[in-house]
Order: C-alpha cells, then sequence, then structure tokens
C-alpha cells in the first residue's frame, strides 16, 4: 500500500462514527417482539397447563398450592426462550419480557418461582393510628 493510500484512509476514519456500541454503559432498548426473561402472572392463571405440555425444553412447572391457586416455576437454565408458553396460554398469564442480562454464577439463581396469592380465608384486624 502507499503512504498516500493509508494517510486517505487513516483521515477518512477519523471523522466517521464508529460502528460498535458502547455496551454496556451505553444500553439500548430491545426491538418490539423481543422473546428474553418470562414472567408469570398467577391471579390469570386457570391451571391448564398447557404452557407446561408446549415447552419443548420441559422449564415450566404449574402447581396448585389452593383452589384455583397457583404457582410456577421457572427454570432459565432449560428454556430456549421461543416464548411457545406464552403464545399458548389461553389467559395471559405468561409474559416474555425485554430482560435478557441473565448470566449467573450459581444455578439456583437461575430457578424462579412466582408464588400466587392464597386467600387463607382469615380477614386481618383493622389497623389502628
Amino acid at each position: 500500500m502507499r503512504p498516500g493510500k493509508i494517510l486517505r484512509t487513516v483521515l477518512n476514519s477519523i471523522f466517521k462514527k464508529p460502528a460498535t456500541q458502547n455496551y454496556p454503559m451505553d444500553k439500548s432498548g430491545m426491538p418490539k417482539g423481543f422473546r428474553g426473561k418470562l414472567k408469570f402472572y398467577p391471579e390469570n392463571c386457570i391451571g391448564c397447563k398447557l404452557c407446561m405440555r408446549d415447552c419443548p425444553s420441559g422449564a415450566i412447572t404449574i402447581r396448585e398450592v389452593a383452589p384455583k391457586q397457583f404457582d410456577c416455576e421457572i427454570d432459565l437454565s432449560k428454556c430456549i426462550y421461543c416464548a411457545q408458553c406464552v403464545d399458548s396460554c389461553p389467559k395471559k398469564a405468561l409474559e416474555a419480557t425485554e430482560e435478557f442480562e441473565l448470566a449467573q454464577l450459581d444455578p439456583s439463581k437461575l430457578r424462579i418461582v412466582f408464588h400466587a396469592k392464597v386467600d387463607t380465608g382469615v380477614e386481618k384486624p383493622p389497623q389502628t393510628s
């Protein structure tokens, strides 16, 4: 290569915007429809377990903790983030979020349990001020 051509390439690159992002300092939003970490809404769950049946990796477990009250355990180490469970849920009890930074050193932190708000039937006494 000639020195003149090298100098021209260097000068052109000085004024160009960088092609890379300054991640993780500058976080950009995820595109619409991104399938990230799952979120469970126990108040919407009817216990049909279609999400468990449709999950190709077996990452979801639904357990009945009280009549018509269900807990959901999601093993993110097994999940392939296909969101098939979200698509198959008739009551929209599952949702794919935009959260994607899920790396962990402790595998037990990749098991998330969403607990149902179980109604014990016992009324709380009114609070006095």
